[in-house]
Parts: structure tokens; C-alpha cells; sequence
């Protein structure tokens, strides 16, 4: 403990330690990281399960000051400069592990992209919420980033923190209500979820709205994703600009992928995306088809709606694979000759707990007035279609599909 006296005492900020150990704090970087005072420059990081906590500066090891008994560690270096610095710490099962502080990197959204999402018109905002694989000054990690402006704190949790919402508060971008972090040392396939803490104290966890991949049901977690893939249909590419679309002859094949075909060793006997593109594409083309319509392949927890009741809107199902494996499908589709349309939902979503209903605490994406906002024949809820936030969501998820998949059209569902 830090007593009155010694050099730290009079630095400390003591609310801002009760908040992030209450997990109430929704700016923890004006206290986390490193921050120059009068007397030099002083580091804060916040690890309950922590036996010990050194600095480490161009290899030399400042050692933390454990400063509540909650798991507050502070130290001040002399300098006037935050240089790059590792965590060195020492657990209390005598493990060990340096790594980077998620507290000492700057946001990667800015004032544009900010006020493009705020007026509905950020198409590509995919890019920017949800989580990115990035490297930051040299240090490899994932950018996680979400929308949630009514809520009193958001955290990003996953097996990488031990799912403690204590441990990676994220920062408010306040104009948009956004929250985002850094996270060093998370890559590819980590499960991860956030941690919503809303005004009154209650919490949910919650998967990601811009997930681009997430778990099998009935899990709901969302995986860390790149979208690297190498197509190799840019001569379909190229052709599809040139289609008058008016005049040419289409014969488009519904189809679900689901009960198309099926193993029939199982429940889950389902084929992976890679293995049923070859056999479709020969029935397809046998049966004279141009085109074949997907019946909706974002995600979703029911098996029974057929896809029409969505929850991971930017991330095709794990029922059938990857999202690079349904890349295959589109391209081996595309090589073929076939088309390929995709339904979409953007009229209603599912009431799932887990999933965009009241995101934050309120009603976000759904419209706040029942009569407005509930579809009385499916008990879904209606998005709020008069907030620029949400248009924008849907938006850029229509144009997601064609520009990361490849999709040759969106068939909008129930929006008579």
C-alpha cells in the first residue's frame, strides 16, 4: 500500500482506481498507461490477479508498487517522455509473462470516421468497429471497437483475460459513443464477447454486431477474423460490369444450404462450404440455372428460421464453415459460371439476449416505440430505421457482402 509520504501518494487518483476496480470507468486511459507528471513520468496498470509488476524500458525493470489490495500497481520513472514499455508480471500461481499495455496506444478512430457514422454515411465501417487483426508500432494484436452510447462501461472479454470485465475496459470516443481498445497479443480465433455495464449497474455480455465470424450454436461467442483470401474470379468479375441486367435472360435456384444436402450421420451432419460448392454447381448448371439465390447465410442461433432471423449480420455461418471457406463457395461459384444472390434481412432481428436487442442497456438498434419496434407476427424486433447509426449498419452490411464476398445481388426479405 502507498502511504502518505512516500513520492507516489500525492500522484495517486483514487477514484479513478475505486471506478476501474468497480469496473465503472468508461475513459480508463486518463489513468492506465503512462502519463508525465511534475515529478516524471508515472505507470499505472490495474492487475488483480498479479503478484508482482515491473516496468521494463529498453530492457531495465522499474519495479511497480502494489497500491491497494485490489490490484492497483503503480511506479514513477525519471524522464519527461512515455517511452515503449512491456509489463513484466508475476502472478500469484508463479507464472509469468511481459507483454505490451493495451494502455498505451492511441485510438484508431478518428474525428472522420466519427462524424461520417454519427450522419449514417461511414459505408465502410466494418472496417472500423468490430475486431481488426492490426499491428500498431510493431506490436501485433487485435483492435476491438463497439458501438454502445448509453452504456456506463464496456469491456472486451474473452479467454485472453480470463472473460474479467475488469481487465480491458475500453475508452468512450464520445462524439460517437463508440468504445475501442487495442488489445497486444490477441490474434486470429480467440473468442471474445463485451461486457456491458449500463446505467444502474446491470451487465450482459454480448456478441459482437460486426462480428465477421462467430461460434456454432447454441455458443455465442465471436472469433477474431481476418478476411485474407486469394479469388481467382476477376474474369467474372470483369464480364458481370459488362451484363446489360435489363435484357438478360435469369433463372435463378432458391436454395438452403442447410437442407440441400446432408450428411445424414447427425445433427450437425452438415457440409462444409468448400465441399458443397462442387455439388451444386453441377446440379445448377445441369438444370439450365444462372443464378442461384442463398436463403440467408449470416449468422444466426435458430436452425428453424432458416436463416430469416439474424444475429451476426458481417459474418456468414459457422454451421458451413469459415468465412474463407464460403469465399471458396462464391468463387467456385463464380468460376462456374453461376451467379450468386444473397437474401437479406434488414427489416426485423431476433430478441435473443446475447445479440443487438437493448445492445446497451436501452433500445439501440430496435425502434423505442412497441408499436414501432415489434413485429407482431414473428416477435422479432423492427429496426429504428429513423437513426443514422443503424441505417449505416444496414447499409454498409448490403454493400459488405458485395465487396468482401463478391455477391452478384441482395434480395431484400419482408420489407413489402
Amino acid at each position: 500500500m502507498v502511504e502518505e509520504g512516500n513520492a507516489l501518494y500525492e500522484l495517486m487518483n483514487w477514484g479513478a482506481m475505486e471506478a476501474i476496480v468497480y469496473s465503472e470507468h468508461d475513459d480508463p486511459h486518463t489513468w492506465l498507461g503512462g502519463h508525465v507528471t511534475h515529478k516524471g513520468v508515472l505507470y499505472n496498470t490495474f492487475q488483480p490477479t498479479a503478484r508482482s509488476v515491473s516496468v521494463k524500458i529498453k530492457n531495465k525493470y522499474y519495479r511497480m508498487e502494489s497500491v491497494d489490495e485490489q490490484g492497483n500497481f503503480s511506479v514513477l520513472v525519471p524522464g519527461d517522455t512515455v517511452q515503449s514499455y512491456k509489463l513484466a508480471i508475476t502472478y500469484d500461481d508463479g507464472t509469468t509473462t511481459e507483454v505490451y499495455d493495451p494502455y498505451s496506444f492511441a485510438p484508431l478512430i478518428g474525428p472522420e470516421d466519427e462524424d461520417r457514422f454519427i450522419r449514417g454515411i461511414h459505408y465502410e465501417i466494418y472496417e472500423k468497429l468490430g475486431a481488426h487483426v492490426k499491428t500498431v508500432k510493431g506490436v501485433k494484436g487485435t483492435y476491438f471497437a463497439v458501438w454502445a452510447p448509453n452504456a456506463q462501461r464496456v469491456s472486451v472479454v474473452g479467454g485472453f483475460n480470463l472473460w474479467d470485465g475488469r481487465r480491458n475496459p475500453m475508452r468512450k470516443l464520445r462524439a460517437a459513443g463508440i468504445f475501442e481498445l487495442f488489445v497486444p497479443g490477441v490474434g486470429e480465433n480467440e473468442l471474445y464477447k463485451f461486457e456491458i455495464k449500463c446505467t444502474g449497474g446491470l451487465t450482459y455480455l454480448k456478441s459482437d454486431p460486426y462480428e465477421f465470424f462467430g461460434e456454432m450454436r447454441p455458443n455465442t461467442a465471436s472469433i477474431v477474423r481476418s478476411l485474407d483470401y486469394d479469388w481467382t474470379d476477376s474474369e467474372w468479375l470483369k464480364a458481370r460490369k459488362k451484363i446489360d441486367t435489363a435484357s438478360m435472360a435469369m433463372s435463378v435456384y432458391e436454395v438452403h444450404l442447410g437442407s440441400w444436402q446432408r450428411r445424414g450421420d447427425g445433427d450437425n451432419d452438415y457440409y462444409n462450404y468448400r465441399e458443397i460448392a462442387p455439388m451444386l454447381a453441377k446440379y445448377v448448371k445441369k438444370q439450365g440455372y444462372t443464378h442461384i439465390e442463398l436463403m440467408p447465410i449470416m449468422e444466426h442461433p435458430f436452425d428453424g428460421s432458416w436463416g430469416y432471423q439474424v444475429t451476426g449480420y458481417y459474418a456468414p455461418t459457422s454451421r458451413y464453415g469459415t468465412p474463407q471457406d464460403f469465399m471458396f463457395f462464391m468463387d467456385y461459384m463464380h468460376k462456374q459460371g453461376i451467379g450468386v444472390i444473397l437474401d437479406w434481412v434488414p427489416a426485423h432481428f431476433p430478441r435473443d439476449a446475447f445479440a443487438l436487442a437493448t445492445f446497451d442497456g436501452t433500445c439501440l438498434y430496435e425502434h423505442p416505440d412497441k408499436r414501432l419496434g415489434e413485429h407482431p407476427d414473428w416477435g422479432t424486433l423492427i429496426f429504428n430505421f429513423g437513426r443514422p447509426e443503424v441505417t449505416n449498419f444496414l447499409i454498409a452490411n448490403a454493400l459488405f457482402w458485395v465487396e468482401k464476398y463478391h455477391a452478384d445481388g441482395i434480395r431484400m426479405d419482408a420489407v413489402a
